[in-house]
């Protein structure tokens, strides 16, 4: 079993070789859609009726085979995409049949065999496994579609605005995206939305501040990012944001907590000699590999006795915000205080 990457399908579309066969998977839905979209767009028109057709998770087989081996009408290939088809759990009669779909190698069908919310463990399902062996015999291929990765978000929004007839440079773009988050469909809009209110000049990161929509993961990430830089102000002002927000108080402690244990992750990796890709494999970051490359650039702050003292702070303020009368926003700026004093100092604050 072979999936190849965004880069690689990107250049077999762009081609324009026939393939009688696509499965697309991964974790990001934005460019899943956008690549089946391309792929369907270059066989057949989604209005045209008897060229392009779509079948959903509770369709028969019966009808996708019924679809697939009619000839196309005034056209050359006719487009059959078949959506979140669950292979994991129906009959091995259906499983067989769907195998035998995905074998075809017609000249005048193209099969679109797309996982959009369907969830699976691409490495370890023997029938996915066997399902795209099928479409390599035919000679189809299956893509791995994930979240890009921040320099190639960054690349994309300032290109975006360059055909969009702005000026974004990389800097802001990296701001933006700390800011917003890395779905791509909530970029895409963001960066419209600059360009829209500035047409045709330079987007700044003081434009960016004014007009971006901030996630509440991308805030509590740059709070995270704040605290590890030892920066009090940033952080104690992105909280101020938080509550704003009116997000929990324990949901916030709960994401800075997940950092650290990102970071904790890592650093008991890296002491038995394995890499990013074994602690994402061990401990279930699949498809999120980029969680644990953000934690390991922040490591080098932090050694076994500060994250012992800084998991020692987490569990104090855990227990202050589960307690009657505790005011929360001061429990969450006491933590900040005490996790930046742990970094910088190397001992807790309460014993300084």
């Amino acid at each position: 079993m072979a999936l190849i990457t965004e880069d690689r399908l990107k250049a077999v579309i762009k081609s324009g070789a026939h393939i009688p066969c696509f499965i697309i998977t991964g974790d990001d839905g934005y460019l899943k859609k956008m690549y089946v979209d391309k792929i369907a767009g270059a066989v057949a028109d989604k209005n045209d009726l008897f060229n392009y057709s779509r079948f959903n998770s509770d369709c028969d087989l019966q009808d996708v085979y019924d679809s697939a081996v009619q000839l196309p009408v005034m056209a050359d290939r006719k487009c059959n995409i078949l959506c979140d088809y669950d292979f994991e759990h129906c009959a091995k009669s259906d499983f067989d049949r769907l195998c035998l779909l995905a074998e075809d190698n017609s000249d005048t069908a193209v099969l679109i065999i797309w996982f959009d919310a369907l969830q699976f463990d691409a490495k370890k399902s023997a029938r996915f496994k066997k399902l795209v062996a099928a479409a390599e015999k035919s000679g189809g291929i299956a893509a791995e579609i994930n979240h890009r990765k921040t320099p190639e978000l960054v690349k994309m929004l300032s290109d975006g605005a360059a055909k969009r007839g702005c000026r974004l440079d990389s800097a802001t773009a990296r701001y933006i995206v700390e800011s917003v988050g890395d779905d791509i469909n909530t970029l895409v809009c963001e960066l419209e939305k600059l360009c829209f209110y500035n047409p045709g000049g330079i987007i700044t990161k003081q434009t960016a501040e004014l007009v971006c929509a901030k996630t509440v993961d991308a805030s509590v990430y740059n709070l995270s990012k704040s605290i590890l830089s030892l920066n009090a102000d940033s952080a104690l002002k992105l909280l101020d944001d938080l509550f704003f927000m009116k997000i929990e108080p324990i949901t916030v402690l709960y994401s800075v907590s997940s950092a650290y244990v990102d970071m904790y992750r890592v650093f008991l990796c890296k002491a038995a000699g394995k890499t990013i890709k074994d602690a994402a494999e061990i401990f279930g970051y699949k498809g999120r590999e980029f969680v644990l490359e953000r934690a390991a650039a922040n490591l080098s702050k932090l050694d076994k006795k500060r994250f012992s003292l800084s998991f020692d702070a987490l569990v104090r303020c855990d227990n202050a915000l589960k307690s009657f009368g505790t005011d929360p926003r001061a429990a969450l700026e006491q933590l900040i205080v005490r996790l930046i004093y742990i970094i910088s100092k190397g001992e807790s604050v309460d014993n300084a």
